[in-house]
C-alpha cells in the first residue's frame, strides 16, 4: 500500500502541492485526474523523489520512504513511468530495459521474461533502437522498463496519451492482471475518462494543488466531472 499524509511542495515561493492525503491500495488501480496544471505530475515526482516534499509522509507498506532518494525509493519497491516516455533512443530496446534491471537488489542481469510475454511486441524488435519504434511501442518500453524491477508500486504519468486504442487497450489489461495476479498498487495520472472508467478502480480528483473528491470510480458522476474535469 502507498500511503500520502499532508504532503506539500513548492517550486520556489509557489505553492503547488497542499496537505494531499491518500491512500492508493494494492490490487487496485487508483486514479489521480484533474484539468492540467493542477499538480497531478508534480504529485508523481514528489512520491518517486525526484522532487522533495516540503513537508509530510510518503510511506509503503508502513515504511516510510520519505527522506529517501529516488534511487533508494526504487529499490524500496517504487517504479515511475514518466510523461513522454523518456526512453533511451540510441540503446537496443533489450538495453533500454537492462536500465530499469539498476533498481534491482541484488542487482539482476537478466530481463524477466514476463515482461516480454507481456508485450511480444518488444520481444520481437528486442535488438531495435528505441527511436525507431512508433510512439506506441515506445511505451509499451517505457511501462515494461519500469517493471523488470518487480516493483510493489507502479506510478504511470498518462501513459494513453497519443497512442493508438488498439495499445491503448492492451496496456489497460497489462494493469488488470498486475493487480489481479500479483496484487500490484497501480497508480494512473490519466485525462483520457473512458480508460479511467474501464480499468480504475478509485479516483483522486485535484485541483490547484489540493485533493478535492474521491472514491469509486463507479461514483465518478457527471457533476464531478462538469465541476474538475471539464474543459
Amino acid at each position: 500500500m502507498l500511503s500520502l499524509s499532508d504532503l506539500t511542495f513548492s517550486y520556489g515561493t509557489i505553492q503547488t502541492l497542499h496537505g494531499i492525503s491518500a491512500e492508493m491500495l494494492p490490487g487496485r488501480v487508483t486514479c489521480v485526474i484533474g484539468r492540467n496544471g493542477v499538480g497531478k505530475t508534480t504529485l508523481l515526482k514528489v512520491i518517486m523523489g525526484i522532487l522533495r516534499a516540503d513537508s509530510g509522509r510518503i510511506a509503503i507498506n508502513d515504511r516510510n520512504v520519505t527522506p529517501h532518494a529516488a534511487s533508494r525509493r526504487a529499490r524500496e519497491g517504487l517504479a515511475l513511468v514518466p510523461q513522454g516516455r523518456q526512453i533511451f533512443p540510441k540503446l537496443s530496446v533489450a538495453d533500454n530495459l537492462r536500465v530499469g534491471l539498476e533498481a534491482t537488489r541484488p542487482r539482476k542481469r537478466k530481463i524477466p521474461q514476463h515482461v516480454y510475454d507481456m508485450f511480444p511486441i518488444l520481444w520481437d524488435n528486442r535488438q531495435r533502437p528505441g527511436g525507431n519504434l512508433s510512439g506506441g511501442m515506445q511505451q509499451q518500453l517505457a511501462i515494461a522498463r519500469a517493471l523488470v524491477s518487480k516493483p510493489s508500486v507502479l506510478l504511470l504519468d498518462e501513459p494513453t496519451e497519443g497512442i493508438q486504442p488498439n495499445i491503448i487497450q492492451h496496456i489497460g489489461e497489462v494493469l488488470q492482471s498486475l493487480v489481479n495476479e500479483e496484487n500490484m498498487t497501480v497508480v494512473l495520472v490519466e485525462q483520457y475518462l473512458d480508460f479511467v472508467k474501464e480499468f480504475g478502480h478509485d479516483f483522486y480528483i485535484m485541483n490547484r494543488g489540493r485533493i478535492t473528491a474521491n472514491g469509486e470510480t463507479t461514483d465518478l458522476t457527471q457533476e464531478l466531472i462538469s465541476d474538475y474535469l471539464s474543459v
